[in-house]
Formats: C-alpha cells, structure tokens, sequence
C-alpha cells in the first residue's frame, strides 16, 4: 500500500494540542506549536488578520477521486491525506476547495486534527463506483472518523456522511475546518455564516459555496488562516470562543460545531457542500442535496457508474486479477472529462509537488495536453468508449486547435495556452487518432490537413519532446509526426487530395530513413554497436553535443543520455521490433534505466532525471542546474509500454507480466495509479514509507497510467498492439498487415 507522507504541507500545522492533569488539578503542558499570542476570548464581527497567510499547495497524490456520472453536477472531489482535498467547480480545471477536515476536541485537555493526529485507512466501496470511505483514527486511541463521499447525480454538490465515534466512552466534540479556494486561488475569498448554520463563501469570480449540515451546526465562524481562523481559537484552550465574518479577501478558513459527541444516538452527520455563481444559489444547492437522504443520493451515484461499466467492455480474461484496476482505470478516464467542455479530459485532478506553490494561478497537471488526450482516447478505445474518444478529437480539433494547424503544450478546458511551448508530437497525435477513430470526411480532413502541413513545415525537429525539457531531434517525436503523415496521406486521398497525400507520404518516407542517423549515436559509451539517444540537438548524434539536463540534472554529453521512448517507432509502425538498433537500445535501456522490485519491473523516463522528490524524500521543487537535488524515478506507464513491444515482439509471457507489474503498482487501497513509483535509491526515512514499486508522492491518479494498463490489456486479450496504425506498418515492413 502507498506510504502516507508526513511532509508539513501549511506554514500553520500544529500536531494534538494537549494540556495536561497533575494530582487532578489542570496545568498547561508546553505546545508542540505554541498557540496565538493572548488568552482566547469571546468575539464576534469583522475577523482580523486579513488576508491571513498565504494559501499553499494541496498534495498531488490523491487517496481517492471522484465524480458523478453525467453532466447534471459539475462538481468533483479528491481526497489525501485522511481528508476531503481539492474539489472541482465548476470545471476539472478548477479547483475551489482546498481541504476539509474535522478536529476533534474534550473541551478541557486536547485539541486533535485529522491532518496531523489520526491514522488513516482508506476504503473503495464498490469495485463499480468511484465511491470512497475515509477512517480516520486518532493515534491516542480517543475517537474514530468514518467518513464516505459521493457527488450529488443532480447537482453541484459534495456529500459527505460522517460517523463520530468516542472510543472512551466519555463525550467530545466535532467542529469542521473548512478551507475554501475559489476559482484556482485560496487568496481572495469572503465568508460569513448564513441561515441555519450555513457556512458562505464567495469571491470576485462568480463562484461560491456554501456548507450545510443535517443536523445543523450549531456555532460558526469566518476568519483568516494564521490569524483568526478557527484553529487557532480551539487550540488555545479547546473551546470556539470566535465568530467572526471576513469581509474582506483574503486565505478564509471556515469552522463550524456539529452537534455530535461521538456517543450513541449523537454520532451521525451529513455535510453537503454545494457551489453556485452567487451564495443564494450554492446554499440553495446545498441545501436542495441535504434534503435527500445520503443513502438514496449515493444509491444513485452509485447507480450511474455501474451503468457506465455495463456500456463498455468488460473486464478480458487478460487482466487476471486485476479486474478492479481494470474498472477503476476506466471510472479514472470517465472521470477526468470535463462536463462543460465535452471530451475535454485533463492528466491528472491535482497539482503534485511544489508545481502549485510557484504557479498558484495556472491550471498544472488540470490541464489539457493533446499528447495526454490522444494516450486517453486509446484506452476510451481498449474499453470500448467510442464516444468518448470522439468527444476526446471533437475537442482537440474544435478548442485547442490553431489557426496554423499547431497546438499548444497545454492549455485549460477552454483552450487558453498554460504553458507556452510547443511539442510536434502533440500536433502529429490528433492526426493519428482520427484514422483510428475512421474520421476520415471532409469537416475532419480540413483539419488533418491543417497540421499536417505544419508537421511538414516545421519538423522533425521539436521545440520539446514529450517528456516537456529538451529540444532537438527525439526518435518519439519523429515516429509521431511520420505517423501522422502516414494517417494523413490516407485521409488525403479519401478526400482526392493526391498532391497533400505523395507530399506527406514522401516526407514521412525520408524521415523514416533518416530517424537513425539523426538520433542514433555510433560512438556512445554504453555500446559499441548503435542505440538511440532521448534526443540530439542538432540531428548528429556523434557529435558529443553538450546537453543541460533539466530539473537539476548536469550538463553532459548527450550520448550518455537515453529513455525508453524510441518504442513509439515500434508501437507506431514505423520500424520493426526486430530492428537491430531498436533491440540494441532496449538492452542499453535495461541497463541504464530498468530496475526490480517485489512488484515487478519499472524503468526511470531518462538518464540523469531529476523529476521527482528530493533525496530526502520531500516534495519535488525547482532546483539549479547540475544540482541533483531531485531524483526522478520509475514510470509505471513505461512498464506498460515495454509490455507492448515484447507483445509485438511475440513475448507474450513478458508482456503479461508487465502488465501484473502494472496492476501490483496501483494503491492497494484507492486502486489509483501514479505517475511515478519509488526505486532503489531510497530516501532518509522507513523503509516502509518509501517501498521500491510503490507509489511515490507524484500525480496520482495520473489519466496517462490508467490508459496504458488498459491499453496493454486490450492488446494481450487481441494477441497484438491493436492501436498500431495498420497503414503504418504496412507502408514500412509489409509482413505486418494484417486482412
């Protein structure tokens, strides 16, 4: 199971707050974070402090995930560490919560919060529904959380049912911590206390929400992190003496009492939070949600994904004994698309690492990459959603794009650029997935031809390769874009196109030829016969050409510097597996990259990456140049990818068990995948907290990961890579057509 991170994420996580008893008189222990200067008073009007400390990130590596099938609520939650995390409104590119927890407290001795003072154990409830159970226990043995979580089908809603439970038999009480971020910013937010122990939020963006209670909380309150918040009053003396409302912008932090004390008959709660453009709306939301029992709501929440899973494949016979990684893997993909901008699916619902701290404002992993997209759309494929894979190409052609046939790094659901490079594989993919998907008539062509003509005009060189910080040649790119012209020629002459159609076959036909000797390195240090390179920044791979290797990475020869991503020339068609230089820099790769683990095999995404946690084991974040501060480790996807060429190899058995490899990475308790999976370099800490194959603290889920199980799977259950483009390999080695 994946480790839970001790990291301080806030600038203001106090651990238990506990005053402690001499001889039955009570004395005042020392605070592990000394409390607010001043005794806690009663107060009550404008919170002061504003705008309190600065909102931070909220970690990437999520414990659960999940949505309401349908378009009906455009609301999606996340859960990490032991509590309700970034939730979505109303787009998945925008997250407008921060976190949500409960803290715990006898009124007289301690004060306890979920984040910092209680095991967790998370449950998936159902094999068939993106429903998931949080149990939080306080590490003193004092009280116990269970908490499940479902999306209103009907509207944009959070549910939450609680259940509080004192473990001494004596009486505590519950408050929830309630941190609003609204619009992608925790900075700018007001919040004041409504009707029935409501708590309403808004900012200047027409977004608010509102949390309701049933029963009602009973004492509420507006203030700001660091300052006037509401944990800063009960860790002074375990009592909430504050209730303010903060009228004015800034990091708000809501705390409301339930009415609970964790004995019989006073254990259960349902939270909905809901969201609206206006207060009046959100709590009219909220509360239309709390007035249907929480047992209906998730019957139907429950209800829709089982329908979905009943529309597409089930789970092959390939998948063993992972049929749950296989139905989770396609609630991810289903999840992952937005409900306003259809077929607009984003890599991952979270900002991993310090990603949010430096770009707080930009929509990070939230996003919409078309390379992601074209990965997620062939898994839609291995599972059966054709719909959705054409809502995946209706978006790509119809929001990101350009006029000039290219297309941006990444962008928001809306198509507006995040990041501001370009990559010619992201132009050369959309091409690729509409010969699969047969878009083949004349709206689409119009479109294929539009980047098509730009992978002629402006490749095979790319501003970045896939992995987003090289420039040059890359064999990846390259088998892209000769893909992509391949699958436009054939589009071209279904649409009389004949000249567009000799034009791209021929420039596909001479980087086919060429793609060797531009990233294929003779003179390299890891062997004597030739192996591609991750890329060349002049297209001669002799020549020694120092190479910056980013995120800390040295400056080095780029002979010395290779990944695994030259198999897209064999998984696309454009060479055969047992091409000499192909099997050649598979055995370098092994050697260079690949590493074992009680879960199988992974392998790192290049030489000398430092995309990853420190070597500490704390949280990823820029660092100078040649510093190694930061390590990269395995990709699961990769394992996955290995797994298609040793099927297209006639390695069945090894691609079975990569795909086993695969399966066992995934969070045995979540199910999720992950971007990256820990290796054999570990950091200073447990050696169960950072376990060799297990779930490191990068995006997870990562939509990437789920697709390439799925894919590899689909591939196994057919007997070959089914997403190969057939008039690819035909053009290129012959015995690989098929009738």
């Amino acid at each position: 199971m994946r480790p839970a991170s001790e990291t301080a994420r806030r600038p203001v996580l106090p651990r238990r707050v506990v005053v402690a008893t001499l001889s039955g008189a009570a004395v005042t222990a020392a605070l592990v974070v000394a409390p607010a200067a001043g005794p806690a008073v009663a107060a009550t009007g404008a919170a002061p402090g504003a705008p309190g400390t600065a909102s931070t990130w909220v970690p990437g590596d999520k414990d659960g995930f999940g949505t309401a099938r349908g378009v009906g609520s455009k609301v999606w939650y996340t859960l990490s560490r032991g509590k309700l995390s970034d939730v979505y409104y109303p787009r998945i590119d925008t997250p407008s919560i921060r976190d949500s927890q409960f803290v715990v407290t006898d009124g007289q001795t301690f004060t306890d919060r979920e984040d910092s003072d209680a095991r967790r154990r998370v449950q998936l409830l159902s094999t068939r529904s993106l429903t998931y159970r949080l149990v939080s226990t306080a590490r003193s043995g004092d009280w116990r959380l269970t908490k499940t979580f479902v999306t209103d089908p009907r509207r944009a809603t959070v549910l939450e049912k609680v259940r509080f439970e004192s473990l001494t038999g004596k009486p505590l009480q519950l408050f929830l911590l309630h941190d609003p971020a609204l619009n992608m910013t925790g900075n700018n937010d007001v919040g004041t206390s409504g009707p029935r122990g409501a708590l309403l939020s808004h900012d200047d963006s027409a977004v608010a929400s509102a949390v309701v209670s049933r029963p009602a909380m009973t004492r509420t309150s507006s203030g700001y992190l660091g300052t006037s918040d509401g944990w800063q009053d009960l860790r002074s003396d375990h009592r909430m003496d504050w209730t303010y409302t903060a009228d004015q912008p800034g990091n708000l932090v809501q705390t409301g009492r339930l009415p609970l004390t964790g004995l019989r008959g006073h254990r259960s709660a349902t939270v909905a939070i809901g969201f609206g453009p206006t207060t009046e709306r959100a709590l009219g939301v909220a509360q239309t949600s709390l007035g249907t029992a929480f047992a209906s709501s998730r019957a139907r929440y429950d209800a829709g994904w089982n329908r979905y899973l009943h529309s597409i494949r089930r789970a092959p016979a390939s998948v063993g004994s992972f049929t749950t990684e296989w139905n989770v893997s396609a609630m991810v993909l289903a999840a992952s698309e937005d409900k306003t901008y259809r077929g607009g699916f984003v890599a991952a619902p979270g900002r991993p690492w310090a990603w949010a701290n430096s770009l707080q404002d930009l929509a990070v992993y939230h996003a919409v990459w078309s390379r992601d997209l074209y990965q997620i759309a062939t898994g839609l494929l291995a599972v059966g959603d054709e719909p959705a894979a054409n809502r995946a190409l209706d978006y790509l052609w119809q929001h990101q794009q350009r006029p000039d046939g290219s297309f941006p790094q990444n962008s928001r659901l809306d198509g507006t650029p995040v990041f501001g490079d370009l990559q010619m594989d992201e132009v050369a993919f959309p091409i690729v997935l509409a010969h699969e998907l047969g878009r083949t008539g004349s709206a689409d062509w119009a479109h294929v031809k539009s980047s098509a003509d730009y992978v002629v005009a402006h490749g095979p060189k790319t501003p970045q390769e896939r992995w987003e910080n090289a420039t040059g040649w890359s064999p990846a790119t390259i088998a892209a874009e000769i893909a992509g012209l391949v699958c436009a020629a054939d589009i071209a002459r279904k649409n009389g196109d004949d000249a567009s159609a000799a034009t791209y076959e021929q420039t596909a036909d001479t980087w086919q030829q060429q793609v060797q000797g531009w990233t294929a390195t003779t003179t390299g240090p890891y062997s004597s016969s030739p192996y591609y390179l991750r890329v060349t920044a002049t297209g001669q791979p002799d020549s020694g050409t120092q190479m910056q290797v980013s995120d800390g990475g040295p400056l080095i020869d780029e002979r010395k510097v290779v990944d695994p991503s030259f198999l897209d020339l064999v998984r696309l068609g454009v060479k055969r597996a047992d091409d000499p230089v192909v099997v050649n820099s598979v055995a370098v790769v092994d050697d260079q990259l690949g590493y074992r683990t009680a879960n199988g095999r992974f392998w790192h995404r290049a030489s000398f990456d430092g995309y990853g946690e420190k070597r500490d084991g704390s949280q990823w974040e820029p660092t100078d140049k040649g510093s190694g501060q930061t390590l990269g480790r395995g990709w699961p996807l990769l394992s996955g990818e290995r797994g298609e060429y040793a099927l297209t190899a006639g390695r069945e058995r090894a691609a079975r068990r990569l795909l086993r490899t695969m399966g066992r990475a995934a969070d045995d308790a979540s199910h999720l995948m992950a971007e990256q999976v820990w290796d054999h370099q570990p950091p200073s800490g447990s050696a169960r907290r950072f376990t060799p194959g297990e779930p490191t603290l990068s995006a997870m889920p990562l939509a990437w990961t789920h697709a390439q199980f799925l894919r590899l799977a689909a591939n196994l259950q057919a007997g070959h890579d089914v997403e190969t483009p057939q008039v690819v390999a035909c053009r290129y080695h012959s015995e690989a057509c098929t009738s």
